[in-house]
């Protein structure tokens, strides 16, 4: 069967959009619980050098380090063994980290720096780096549990441990950083970007921190012990590498506060107009940003799905929203076929079927194998939103096209018109007379922000495509034709 399987068209002849649906008919153990069994545990009080014995041992733990003194982890964590023992743990940690976890972070980071010799086939230095800056920006790792109010030292082993952690971590992030060129750094903003993106207001919030002058380099407070010695100039805790990753802008921040703010979040609001009064020259960003926040969309579909040297492939832990979740429930509205052409063009399926129960299992663990996911036994909605996004991704117009409309009417991804918009035009480079109908569509009435309204552009884009062959484009040209044939005038 070819890759390709030209039978069919996504959009039907009344329009852009709505014929390409049907009618609608492992632990338990998490690792947040750290912080506060540690706060319970230990006493709080003020302690001295000698307190900092039980912290010892971090090499024995996996954890390099001159003084060992890096925070316990639960003993889980640790060399699980047995058949496929490293993806079992890779995948627990990523699981975790996603959620913005700090210190599985910051043992996804020492696994894909390869620190043990037992993680060698792991190594990647962008991954690595991507979860140090995670776990640097996380306030759980920076957020006092305790202080002495009046002499103004940290109080709690906890904290000390954690100012530990953080300083080994700038350290770590900055060599690693001084060997990347160019492009490797963007790798690492750009899915440092995506992984906060998907936390909703928080993750917006931080990376407006990450931008904002006013806080250290990694958004932590700007008194804060490790960032004020990150932003020193001397020889001794020089980290310039660390410190210039994200370089400051007032609009790189003003326009993640604003998409924290498009999230419904009350606080964000209120820190966006706080935001604005902190400078005077900020409140004059406001028109072009509300409008670029409009057309914002993440540096990629789905985290990037690469294998470090032989590796356990990088998956997409991210975790949906009660949005997200009823949207992926309403896949069954989308025609099987679709999903079919999109396996078949990324090489996974080579039979006829005609529902999820005629898929192989070999093409199931393919697609899963290529998204970094475990083995299964059926293709799951999920499963179906990866297979498109997948095609989508490495380069199908078909599959492009069928992704747009997804986020045009919200069935398995959320609604997302900079999203539409985006894949229409990915499909449209490619020759799709669908999609230039559909930016038509978008240019005719300046959707959502997304297109400026451009009558011009939107019938250009129509005879474009009527002259592809498009129906709905050749029929809509024609009574736009008649009216003005009728009026001269206009």
């Amino acid at each position: 069967m070819s890759k390709r399987d030209s039978s069919g068209s996504v959009l039907g002849a009344s329009g852009a959009m709505g014929p390409i649906f049907k009618q609608r008919g492992g632990r338990t153990r998490a690792m947040a619980a750290l912080a506060g069994m540690l706060c319970l545990s230990l006493t709080l009080s003020g302690c001295d050098s000698r307190d900092l014995a039980w912290l010892r041992g971090g090499k024995e733990r996996g954890i390099s380090g001159e003084g060992g003194y890096a925070c316990p982890r639960p003993p889980d964590m640790y060399q699980q063994g047995g058949f496929n023992g490293q993806e079992k743990e890779i995948r627990y940690f990523r699981h975790l980290a996603f959620g913005n976890d700090f210190f599985a972070q910051l043992e996804l980071a020492n696994r894909y720096a390869a620190l043990n010799a037992g993680d060698k086939n792991l190594e990647d230095d962008v991954e690595s780096s991507v979860w140090l800056v995670m776990a640097l920006a996380n306030p759980e790792g920076y957020s006092r549990a305790d202080r002495d109010t009046q002499s103004g030292p940290m109080a709690s082993r906890y904290d000390k441990c954690r100012a530990y952690e953080r300083a080994r971590a700038y350290k770590m992030l900055d060599q690693q950083l001084s060997m990347m060129d160019a492009s490797e750094r963007d790798k690492v903003r750009d899915r440092v970007i995506y992984i906060q993106s998907n936390m909703g207001a928080e993750g917006f919030r931080t990376l407006a921190r990450l931008y904002d002058k006013q806080y250290g380099p990694m958004g932590e407070p700007a008194k804060d012990r490790e960032a004020v010695r990150a932003m020193r100039r001397g020889s001794d805790y020089a980290l310039v590498n660390a410190r210039s990753l994200f370089e400051r802008s007032d609009v790189d921040a003003y326009l993640y506060n604003y998409k924290a703010m498009e999230t419904g979040d009350v606080g964000a609001y209120v820190l966006l107009k706080d935001f604005e009064k902190s400078a005077p020259e900020r409140q004059r960003y406001a028109t072009f940003v509300e409008a670029k926040a409009r057309r914002w969309v993440a540096p990629y579909e789905i985290y990037p799905t690469e294998t470090p040297k032989g590796g356990v492939p990088h998956s997409d832990e991210s975790k949906p929203d009660e949005a997200a979740v009823y949207a992926v429930s309403r896949m069954e509205e989308l025609p099987f076929v679709h999903i079919v052409r999109a396996l078949n063009y990324l090489d996974l399926l080579h039979t006829e079927c005609e529902g999820p129960g005629d898929i192989p299992k070999q093409t199931i663990d393919g697609l899963r194998g290529m998204i970094g996911m475990p083995a299964g036994e059926r293709l799951t909605y999920l499963d179906r939103v990866r297979a498109i996004q997948l095609a989508a991704v490495n380069g199908d117009s078909k599959s492009q096209l069928v992704l747009a409309v997804m986020y045009s009417e919200g069935v398995g991804v959320e609604v997302n018109y900079a999203r539409a918009f985006y894949w229409y035009q990915q499909a449209e480079k490619q020759g799709s007379p669908e999609a230039r109908y559909a930016m038509s569509t978008y240019f005719d009435l300046g959707l959502a922000g997304v297109a400026d309204q451009n009558k011009a552009e939107s019938v250009v884009l129509q005879l474009d495509s009527a002259l592809a062959g498009f129906r709905p484009s050749a029929n809509r040209l024609q009574a736009v034709l008649n009216q003005v044939s009728r009026n001269p005038d206009q």
